[in-house]
Formats: structure tokens, sequence, C-alpha cells
């Protein structure tokens, strides 16, 4: 059964890249979010297996959003995607509901493996 996933992140190019590379392998594509205030009505709403969320994003960054949505108790994985690499950050987003992390630039290969462990 394909995963369905939601994609935040406020750029564009990073939201189709991220589409892109899950859709040719399998996963299906339940939403797309430009602030972490959707993405929270989102999840709730699509109830999603994966919501990928970038760190720094309006309205409510992503580490505000994955506490948020691990608040909810649904049953989904989050993984945050991001520039921000360094690890106080990383830190941060496990203790905020986050089982992995992505560092941007996007590779298929890192995504995936990433995925693919946390699945």
């Amino acid at each position: 059964m394909s995963k369905r996933v939601l994609i935040a992140d406020d750029t564009a190019f990073f939201r189709i890249a991220l589409r892109d590379i899950l859709g040719r392998n399998g996963f299906t594509i339940v939403g797309e979010a430009e602030n972490g205030a959707a993405a929270l009505e989102m999840a709730k709403s699509l109830k999603p297996d994966l919501v990928i969320l970038d760190v720094v994003m309006p309205v409510m960054n992503g580490l505000e959003t994955a506490k948020a949505i691990s608040e909810l108790k649904l049953p989904l994985k989050i993984v945050m995607c991001t520039s921000l690499g360094y690890e106080p950050i990383v830190e941060e987003a496990i203790r905020s509901g986050a089982s992995g992390y992505i560092i941007k630039p996007l590779s298929e290969a890192k995504v995936l493996n990433t995925l693919n462990s946390i699945l």
C-alpha cells in the first residue's frame, strides 16, 4: 500500500522536488502546505502516514508545527527537511516529535534512505 505524504515547505521549488522524488517511488502526495499553520490543519483533515516539514516557514515554523502535530497523537511520522543541519536544530526537531531529518539540498537517495528507515 502506498504511503500518504503531506509536504510542507514555503519554497515551491522544494515542494516540487519532493513531490517528484516521492511520486517516482510509490508515495502518494495527499497535500502541500506553504506554512506550518496550514500543514497542521491539513494533517488533521488528511490524516497522512508521513508529514515532511521544513524547519523555516512562515506563520508557524516546522519545529512548532511538529510539536503541535505530535500532540494530536495521530498515527503518523514526521520528518524535518531543511538546510539548517547543525546539531541543536536536529535535537530540537527530535524533541518536537520528528522521527528523522533530511538536509537540503535534496538527493533522491538521501530522501528515500531516510524515509525507508523511518517507515
